[in-house]
């Protein structure tokens, strides 16, 4: 990874999505690294280089909103882009503070705006 590449984590149980942002992610130029669930991107080491994070919400043992108040209590504030296959969660108040909350499937262009907003990039042209 190059010192100034944008690090955008994506923290997902759903095997489909950890194969498919990774590519679309490098498409729009950033660098990404995928995990199966919280506690595997906790026990990485990796939150001090991480610029966004792309985080399901519901997940088996520490879901999204858990792992992004874990990150907060441990003095990281990484911006948050929530997904979700049920937009019911998209309006709960444990994802308020975040860029974003997409509902799966969502498009390429509103990903990438998220993360235009959430890393305060300028859109082209």
């Amino acid at each position: 990874m190059k010192d100034d590449a944008i690090l955008v984590c994506v923290v997902d149980d759903d095997e489909s999505v950890r194969e498919s942002l990774p590519a679309l992610l490098k498409e729009m130029g950033f660098t990404s690294k995928t995990f199966a669930s919280a506690k595997i991107f906790l026990e990485s080491g990796i939150a001090d280089k991480t610029h966004c994070m792309i985080l399901d919400i519901a997940m088996p043992g520490m879901s999204g909103p858990e792992l992004r108040q874990e990150l907060v209590m441990r003095g990281y504030s990484i911006p948050t882009i929530f997904i979700s296959g049920n937009a019911q969660f998209a309006a709960e108040p444990d994802v308020r503070g975040a860029v974003a909350c997409l509902v799966k499937p969502f498009s390429d262009e509103a990903l990438l705006e998220s993360l235009r907003r959430a890393l305060n990039l300028k859109s082209p042209g």
